[in-house]
């Protein structure tokens, strides 16, 4: 992971206990972790609409040609494309750390931005 401590301090910082943060960065960060913490610990056994939400929210932010180039939105897509097949868990930290990290590059763009809850997501 390119991004350790920033990953850290915007989990420290933006992530709730319960819930959804009230920042994109915070909320980016949670989804790829709620994501490797249902493959890993679960094999996607919960899998539900409130993960395909997690995924959507990543896509929507972390495939913005703004902020990332040609081939770091390949990769990212390539990363979701895999994530989306909850039939066959992904059991490899790699994937996650860089989700992490492109939420990083985007905070670095962006900044620190509100986010309205997701009143369908109960993950």
């Amino acid at each position: 992971m390119k991004y350790f401590e920033e990953a850290k301090k915007i989990w420290q910082e933006h992530v709730p206990k319960l819930g959804q943060s009230d920042t994109v960065e915070g909320e980016l960060l949670r989804a790829a972790e709620k994501l490797r913490d249902e493959a890993i610990r679960n094999g996607n056994g919960n899998w539900d609409e409130g993960f395909e939400i997690l995924l959507s929210y990543l896509e929507d932010k972390l495939l913005d040609p703004i902020v990332f180039s040609d081939g770091a939105i390949t990769d990212t897509r390539k990363i979701l494309i895999r994530l989306r097949d909850f039939e066959d868990p992904c059991l490899e930290d790699e994937p996650y750390d860089e989700l992490s990290d492109r939420t990083v590059e985007y905070l670095l763009h962006y900044g620190t931005q509100p986010r309205s809850k997701n009143a369908k997501l109960q993950r």
